[in-house]
């Protein structure tokens, strides 16, 4: 089992509903047992093990979304109860417990058929088969008792075959009798209007009760208004004996088999506890998968250090409810280190400062406690010890704890323990308290903070916080961009400024006269005014900016496109040129030779036999000079297309180096052309043990070659 850490802040989990995460995978689990694996989910306490299992993760991703890769769907039941039966002497599996194994291995060899057809893909995931092996034995075994319905074979033993054969026998005997005697009862009108019933596993004669007498047999009781009677046939009372006699040796010999059964399987009993193993394994991978699949994440690279670089990162939850709502959900891309490891978000309310801070929290999160995280497959996520919130109103009617009593206990928590490897996420940071204040503190806190190398992601609307963050060398600024005009939010990341409120705008839309907001104004400190004033102005303009930028990339865009074209034309053109130039001269040249033949043909005198052997004499010249030109044109043409080409050497043939012997340390690689190097760690016989990177494989001797002794 994979270590988790038990000391992860559990408020933080809270804040951040990983939970609902895990509500989403518990719904793709097939058994109980991934459940509770689901359930436990918590961060990793070694990012070595994180990047093992999204590695795996990626294998599982991949297969799945490939169409017809003809990996087997996971359907089985888990083997729990048989493994405890099989623990014990002379125990015995019932019959749905042998099917649930039967299944269980079939399954199994599919798995590793589909991995043998593609040995070099799905590396990562195929190590989780280290510990199970194809086999048909415990197939052979079963086949040999159960039949494809789940029932046990009539030849499973010679005796449970000779039982069955009576029983059959005996039931007809007892039907024929039945019907017989049937049939005569309902022509004398002794029977109701059912004519028959079955009572303890018997056919029984419907009498009207004031013919029981007439009629032979066990009377078996009579209906609730005590008008029939029910009556077992004379003729049938020693063979319906006779058949649950041989019912109860079917039974005991049924027994004996599955017993039988039980001691030959219990030989393959720590392969059955693999594949137990294997498939809780691969229903928790799966239900990782599928959670992946849903809200398109990927793999991101790793790094050791404390840093983020998340491109067109999504928050999970908030894109399911939007992808539900059928609304747009709008990326963000972060970028962190020790130089800018203090982000300060301002801006107005309602423009997703919360949510791009919980975006990077959630995300962060995920890819610590081993899953992947819906951004960009170029996104870098790095390693922190801790991950530390202050999100929303945490008051406690129980304890008589207000909000901010709350954040100030959470505050000299995050001091005590907060490091450089530590992520601060703060929303709405300082406020609950007299703002002046309550953002002085805040500023302390935030300086201290800062001091002890933390990296963070706060949300703010005090100027002091914003005017600090400006100020320190590693804090940056960003705002939530805002229509200027509308102040509808944009949902689009700014970072290098801080960002208006937006307080004195967001009142006269809503209809605040403008006395009263220029008497607020009076009211304020100048420099606040300015200050608040210039950022406006300063959004305003780079949002303009944005917008020229945006029209000037689609103008480029449009003349590259245009100028391609144009490029595309004139090449098309000066082809179509050559062409018909080429055509032009072919054509010239045979209208000249058919006008020089014409010649030949006007001079042809019939009745002139000395003139026209002249004639034949220069036709032949003519002809002769015409070949030799087109020779001569070959020629050239040969010479132009081999000029420049180096002359060919004839190969000498190299003398084939003797392999070297892979040893313990060689360094290898496969002979099928794999570029990874491994290092020999065991050598068992013409099978190698191989470190590649950071996983063990085993690989047939004969399938490495070996590059460093």
């Amino acid at each position: 089992m994979i270590a988790v850490n038990q000391k992860f802040d559990q408020q933080t989990i809270k804040d951040l509903e990983f939970s609902k995460l895990k509500t989403l995978m518990l719904n793709f689990c097939v058994g109980t047992t991934s459940r509770g694996l689901v359930e436990a989910i918590q961060p990793f306490s070694e990012q070595e093990k994180v990047n093992e299992e999204l590695l795996i993760l990626n294998d599982y991703k991949l297969i799945k979304e490939e169409q017809q890769s003809g990996f087997p769907r996971l359907e089985f039941e888990e083997l729990l109860k048989e493994l405890k039966v099989l623990r014990i002497k002379g125990a015995t599996i019932e019959i749905e417990g042998v099917v649930r194994i039967y299944d269980a291995s079939m399954l199994v060899n599919d798995m590793l058929s589909f991995f043998k057809k593609r040995e070099e893909e799905f590396l990562c995931l195929k190590e989780e088969f280290e510990f199970v092996y194809y086999t048909t034995e415990i197939i052979e075994l079963i086949d040999k008792v159960i039949d494809k319905r789940g029932k046990v074979r009539d030849d499973a033993s010679k005796q449970l075959q000779e039982i069955r054969q009576q029983k059959k026998s005996t039931t007809r005997q007892i039907n024929r009798n039945f019907d017989r005697i049937l049939k005569k009862f309902q022509g004398k009108g002794y029977l109701g209007d059912t004519n028959e019933g079955y009572l303890d596993g018997r056919r029984v004669l419907s009498v009207i009760s004031s013919y029981k007498r007439i009629v032979d047999g066990k009377s078996f009781g009579s209906s609730k208004s005590g008008h029939l009677t029910y009556i077992e046939p004379q003729e049938n009372a020693q063979l319906n004996a006779d058949l649950e006699r041989l019912e109860e040796e079917e039974r005991a010999e049924l027994l004996r088999i599955l017993k039988e059964l039980t001691a030959n399987l219990q030989q393959h009993s720590g392969l059955i506890h693999e594949y137990q193993k294997l498939l809780v394994r691969l229903d928790f991978l799966q239900a990782k998968t599928r959670l992946a699949i849903l809200i398109n994440a990927n793999k991101p690279k790793f790094t050791n250090e404390s840093s983020i670089d998340i491109i067109k990162a999504i928050h999970p939850l908030l894109y399911l409810n939007n992808k539900k709502e059928k609304k747009k959900t709008y990326s963000q891309s972060i970028q962190m280190d020790k130089f800018s490891r203090m982000l300060v978000i301002s801006g107005p309310n309602a423009g997703g400062k919360s949510i791009t801070l919980k975006t990077i929290g959630l995300l962060q999160l995920m890819y610590q406690s081993g899953l992947l995280v819906p951004a960009d497959e170029n996104s870098t996520m790095g390693w922190f010890h801790n991950i530390l919130t202050d999100i929303g109103d945490n008051q406690s009617i129980e304890n008589e704890l207000s909000t901010y009593s709350y954040r100030l206990k959470r505050m000299n928590y995050f001091l005590k323990v907060a490091n450089k490897r530590s992520l601060l996420l703060l929303d709405e940071f300082g406020t609950g308290s007299d703002p002046e204040l309550g953002g002085a503190l805040a500023e302390v806190f935030f300086e201290t903070l800062y001091n002890k190398k933390s990296f963070g992601v706060i949300t703010t609307h005090y100027a002091n916080i914003k005017l600090k963050a400006s100020v320190l060398r590693n804090a940056v600024n960003a705002s939530m961009l805002f229509d200027t005009t509308s102040l509808a939010p944009l949902f689009q990341l700014s970072i290098g400024q801080p960002g208006s409120s937006f307080t004195f705008e967001v009142a006269k839309i809503n209809g605040i006269p403008d006395d009263l907001i220029a008497e607020a104004k009076n009211r304020l400190d100048v420099n606040r005014v300015k200050m608040d004033e210039l950022l406006t102005e300063l959004q305003q303009e780079k949002s303009e900016l944005k917008q020229a930028k945006m029209a000037f990339q689609i103008v480029e865009e449009k003349a590259l496109e245009a100028e391609e074209e144009y490029r595309t034309r004139s090449k098309r053109l000066a082809q179509k040129l050559a062409q018909n130039q080429e055509v032009s001269e072919k054509n010239n040249k045979l209208i000249t030779t058919g006008k020089k033949l014409q010649t030949f043909i006007n001079k042809y005198n019939p009745k002139n036999k000395k003139a026209n052997k002249q004639l034949v004499d220069e036709v032949v010249k003519f002809l002769a000079v015409e070949k030799s030109k087109i020779v001569e044109a070959q020629k050239l043409a040969d010479l132009k297309k081999n000029e420049g080409l180096p002359k060919k050497k004839p190969k000498k043939k190299k003398k084939a180096k003797p392999e070297k012997p892979i040893k313990i340390g060689s360094q290898v690689r496969l002979r099928t052309g794999g570029k990874q190097i491994g290092e020999v760690v065991a050598i068992d016989k013409e099978v190698v043990t191989v470190v590649f990177g950071l996983f063990n494989t085993k690989v047939e001797k004969q399938k490495l070659i070996c590059v460093r002794v």
